[in-house]
């Protein structure tokens, strides 16, 4: 995707000014400053062609919904006339739930405990003396030398230390995720390993993992239908614009489609 050298676009004779995509450029963040041109061209090109069907159609505007949407209303009422979307049927939604049987469970708890050696992120040294101290203390609680609670009264930064370390019972979302991710998958008993996150180095015991329960396919039948109509909507509304964008006249700007237009 990229920007030509004339300052302003034009889409089937409609132009889309270079004072236009300076003003829509501080909505798409980006690495440069010319990605975010690209992004902000790019949707400006989707909302004036999306509001010219509209108006070909007959489709009232909303002069009191901003931008964004006016554009996804328009869409969605473009869509409804335009194409025929399908809904899934209950033998897709189960065969669904068949090959993913193993996502399909409640959430899994566990019961844990922690020390945190805090140490800020940026500051390096002090990052690397936190997780030698973190590692010292796990040798300590391997050899039998104190007992978690013990060595959190006197090293952690968390208010848990005043509970002899304990978290409680935790599920998903609870915690910040790359804490998470490491201590839901570990078995119980101590880590070997400090688990780090944003907030520095954690020593952590978990006393008991309860793993989730299957659900049955009624439980989620909803859930699933849901998925996979918002997949088939995804599909469909990107092939639209694909087909707006290329049937279109489209000057001062190379248009390369692709589904993170979607996301705009």
């Amino acid at each position: 995707m990229s920007l030509t050298n004339t300052p302003d676009i034009t889409v089937n004779g409609k132009t889309i000014s270079a004072a236009m995509i300076d003003a829509e450029v501080q909505y798409h963040p980006a690495e440069s400053r010319r990605q975010a041109m690209v992004k902000a061209a790019e949707t400006l090109i989707i909302g004036e062609l999306v509001t010219q069907k509209a108006m070909e159609k007959g489709i009232p505007l909303n002069p009191k919904s901003d931008a964004i949407e006016q554009n996804s209303q328009l869409i969605d009422s473009l869509l409804a006339s335009e194409v025929c979307v399908p809904e899934a049927t209950t033998e897709e939604c189960e065969r669904y739930y068949s090959a993913n049987k193993g996502t399909f469970k409640t959430a899994p708890l566990i019961e844990a405990s922690h020390i945190l050696i805090a140490s800020d992120p940026k500051d390096l040294e002090h990052r690397a003396e936190s997780h030698a101290l973190a590692v010292n203390l796990i040798h300590k609680l391997q050899g039998g030398e104190s007992t978690l609670g013990e060595l959190a009264k006197q090293f952690s930064s968390c208010p848990s230390k005043d509970v002899d370390g304990s978290l409680g019972q935790l599920s998903y979302g609870q915690t910040v995720r790359e804490f998470e991710r490491q201590v839901f998958a570990a078995s119980e008993g101590l880590m070997p390993q400090p688990v780090e996150t944003r907030y520095g180095y954690h020593v952590v015991l978990v006393a008991r993992k309860v793993d989730g329960k299957p659900l049955s396919f009624d439980m989620v039948r909803e859930k699933i239908k849901q998925y996979l109509n918002d997949k088939v909507h995804r599909k469909a509304l990107s092939q639209y614009l694909h087909r707006l964008v290329s049937e279109a006249d489209i000057q001062g700007f190379k248009f390369e489609f692709d589904d993170s237009m979607l996301m705009q």
